[in-house]
């Protein structure tokens, strides 16, 4: 399997150009839009730059996620036994058919909002 992996809209803009020229060719694509991950992406709350300047709140947020997934009795989501019993009891086979329908999607170029 042929995969890329984007870290910020920069990098996942170059790997989408270079699929549409036909110079790269990949099976699947992960994009993270936060550079670097979401540790301090638009999700997670905003702290002052007071805080920011008394607290690497990075190195705080790093470790902790790390923390949990060292911690975690299932890592990768090919193990969990939810999604298996899923794909077994619903979904099918993976990169069947019902998957491809609930799990996949497209995009259709819309027309501008006009105020």
């Amino acid at each position: 399997m042929r995969v890329a992996v984007a870290s910020g809209l920069k990098n996942a803009r170059t790997i989408m150009e270079e699929i549409k020229s036909g110079n790269a060719d990949f099976d699947f694509v992960e994009v993270m839009a936060c550079p670097g991950g979401c540790i301090l992406g638009g999700g997670q709350p905003i702290k002052s730059s007071k805080t920011r300047m008394q607290v690497d709140v990075f190195k705080k947020r790093s470790d902790s996620i790390y923390d949990i997934d060292e911690k975690s009795k299932i890592r990768k989501s090919h193990e969990n036994p939810y999604l298996k019993k899923a794909y077994e009891e619903f979904i099918g086979e993976p990169g069947g058919h019902e998957a491809h329908k609930l799990l996949h999607t497209t995009y259709s170029k819309k027309e501008k909002y006009r105020a």
